[in-house]
């Protein structure tokens, strides 16, 4: 029996896959496939939603059968949803915190063998830290057909140093389709040095041209020093309304 893991962070969320793979000539029973988490998170098992006429109870609890891997090859998968178990996010830094926990797992074969596997601990997949963080922090509820509104957005450095200066702007479309969202004035707003570890909250003017769904796309950072230019926000849709 060999087993692998994978995980993804999404925001404060780790999703944790465990593969189970039956190498043997035997089909096995999983009878406990348990994942302990580490002391700062809670888990929880994601299952395919069950049948509607399917009544949850002590009984059919007690009666579940056991999952079965098919020798030579079969392979089953877990997937877990793992939470900090803290409120606190300074908790989440301490040393260690890259442990998300390990797995208890016993089966039975054909004949009623039992087997047993204890893991070591398991790591999360690090993600590569970026050194500034550029978001939308507001936008109106309310936005009116070719007259000027701003989106609110804060820039964080997010390393030890001063950085910047800064360039924002509407980065053109990859498609090459007409934008129906664009910046209102200037097409650059330049932006001064950001202290470690500090945030600054700028507006951008912009205007939409068109009535309906439509999406703020391609607000792009530059560094100016380094000559960088960072991912562009994620699309944002607002509603545009006639007056």
């Amino acid at each position: 029996v060999t087993s692998c893991f994978t995980s993804v962070n999404v925001t404060d969320t780790t999703y944790l896959e465990a593969c189970i793979e039956n190498h043997t000539k035997s089909n096995l029973y999983m009878d406990q496939v348990d994942f302990e988490p580490a002391q700062q998170w809670s888990a929880t098992i994601l299952e395919a939603d069950e049948h509607p006429s399917v009544v949850k109870s002590t009984i059919r609890d007690l009666c579940k059968q056991p999952v079965l891997i098919r020798a030579a090859g079969g392979i089953y998968n877990y997937l877990y949803q793992l939470r900090p178990s803290s409120d606190e996010p300074g908790q989440m830094k301490t040393e260690g915190s890259s442990i998300l926990g390990k797995f208890q797992i016993t089966w039975r074969t054909n004949l009623g063998e039992p087997g047993r596997l204890q893991t070591q601990n398991i790591h999360s997949t690090p993600t590569p830290s970026k050194d500034v963080d550029l978001r939308a922090v507001k936008i109106p509820p309310v936005i009116f057909l070719e007259r000027p509104f701003m989106v609110n957005l804060c820039l964080t450095n997010q390393t030890e140093k001063t950085v910047g200066p800064f360039e924002v702007f509407l980065a053109p479309s990859v498609s090459g389709e007409q934008k129906t969202v664009l910046v209102n004035g200037l097409q650059k707003l330049v932006l001064p040095l950001v202290e470690a570890f500090e945030s600054i909250n700028f507006d951008l003017s912009m205007v939409a041209t068109q009535l309906g769904v439509q999406k703020i796309s391609g607000i792009t950072l530059y560094a100016v020093q380094e000559r960088k230019h960072y991912e562009p926000l994620p699309d944002i849709e607002i509603f545009v309304d006639a007056e």
